[in-house]
């Protein structure tokens, strides 16, 4: 499959970026002024100089067929990934055919594609061969399974103690005790190798004196975390996917075992979120044929954006491997049998009422699922007070949005393709509103990425 006339968008591109600063320094890179020898070859690799403050221009090159999106390769002293060049040169090839014209790629570049694509064709040899990747001591991995399960349930067992400490002295002690005491008992949780308890005592810290209501969801979030602990307790008597949905949201490893599903993927988001120590990439896809929307979770170190990048509109086939878990939507990315490229589909889509209903549905099966993806249909963003919602065109239902959609500038560029007029919006609906993530409009256009 060649990469000629396969252009992405400027929002494809910029998609990419790790952050708002190199979007604004790599779109002023996007024009033709600063390049020199850009082309792009055949076999999807685009390349060029750009000058810079020094003698010698940055030798920039970027392999688009890389099986896990876009690979990148600069000689600037820049850390981010991609950097400001990367972003300039691909906004360069989607404006400007004549800018990057095709050719042959020198030979730094070829050097690089080259080797990165060997690399790639040996570690999925070696993948498939079926050679062990870890302990062949099926018994020293029983007993390390064990000794963890051990930890988690003496970690289980002693937030269940602060719990109870917590409701016998009233929830206003944990105003007056402050994050640090939540931040030690998470320590604890990491001590006992339980991330996933340790993540949502966390999130039980932050919640005192957030405002009106507090209390409420301090108790809420007590609640669920004695669920989850119970969960844990008498995990042998649960069904199968409660079980594996149980161990997941505890924070043990699992691996995807479901059967490959192949399908046309559709990209239908991609944001990334960070902490101190991790930055994890969240991908949403739609399946043409399966109808199924899936997530890819991808990390990178803190500071750090994940290599796995697809930008939003792109459609690829491919195969994805569902994880263990009550309807769970991480899925894992195999084989893939077309490269990315632009895409006129859009998923279908429901209204907020049904989307409300699907959210109350999964619940059933996930207590502690915060929210599910969906496709509103024929919707308006429109203000509440002050707050916005997504209102129905054709109904009188409407979901709010949550706090984090209304502080982002995606917001205001879903207000403004909207115009007053209904748009199709796809985001994560859970019980603090509605998340947009990439919106169309209603007639002929291409996806725009909110977040």
């Amino acid at each position: 499959m060649t990469q000629q006339g396969v252009r992405w968008t400027a929002d494809q591109v910029l998609a990419l970026a790790p952050d708002a600063a190199s979007r604004k320094a790599g779109s002023k890179l996007g024009a033709a002024g600063p390049w020199s020898e850009a082309g792009s070859s055949d076999e999807g690799t685009v390349w060029g100089l750009c000058k810079g403050s020094g003698s010698k221009p940055y030798q920039t090159v970027v392999d688009i067929a890389d099986a896990a999106g876009p690979a990148y390769k600069c000689s600037c002293p820049s850390r981010k990934f991609p950097c400001k060049h990367a972003l300039g040169l691909l906004l360069l090839w989607t404006a400007d055919e004549a800018a990057v014209p095709p050719g042959q790629a020198p030979e730094w570049a070829a050097q690089w594609t080259a080797g990165r694509r060997e690399r790639a064709e040996a570690k999925q040899a070696g993948a498939g061969s079926g050679a062990p990747s870890g302990s062949a001591d099926p018994e020293a991995a029983r007993r390390r399974a064990e000794r963890r399960a051990e930890r988690v349930s003496a970690g289980a067992v002693e937030l269940e103690q602060r719990l109870v400490d917590l409701l016998r002295g009233g929830l206003a002690t944990a105003e007056q005790s402050g994050y640090g005491l939540w931040e030690e008992t998470a320590a604890r949780m990491v001590d006992a190798q339980a991330q996933g308890l340790a993540s949502r005592v966390r999130e039980l810290g932050a919640i005192p004196s957030t405002g009106p209501g507090w209390p409420v969801r301090l108790l809420e979030e007590c609640a669920l975390l004695h669920l989850l602990g119970r969960g844990w307790q008498r995990r042998d008597r649960l069904p199968a996917g409660l079980a594996a949905t149980v161990r997941s949201r505890i924070g043990l490893p699992s691996s995807a075992d479901g059967p490959p599903l192949r399908d046309h993927w559709l990209v239908l988001a991609q944001y990334d979120t960070t902490d101190p120590r991790l930055t994890t990439r969240r991908i949403w896809l739609h399946g043409a044929a399966s109808h199924r929307t899936v997530l890819l979770l991808s990390y990178g170190a803190a500071g750090r954006a994940p290599e796995l990048a697809l930008p939003v509109g792109l459609s690829l086939e491919a195969e994805v491997s569902a994880y263990p878990g009550a309807g769970q939507p991480r899925v894992a990315l195999g084989e893939q049998f077309t490269l990315p490229a632009p895409a006129a589909t859009r998923p279908p889509g429901m209204t907020t009422a049904q989307a409300a209903a699907r959210y109350g549905d999964a619940l059933r099966e996930d207590p502690w699922l915060e929210s599910v993806p969906v496709t509103l249909d024929r919707v308006v963003p429109t203000p509440d007070g002050d707050s916005w919602q997504l209102a129905d065109a054709d109904g009188d239902a409407a979901l709010p949005l949550t706090p984090a959609a209304r502080s982002r500038p995606g917001l205001w560029r879903l207000v403004a393709l909207s115009g007053g007029a209904p748009v199709r919006v796809f985001g994560e609906c859970g019980h603090q509103g509605f998340t947009p993530l990439t919106a169309w409009p209603e007639g002929p256009g291409d996806a725009v990425a909110l977040c």
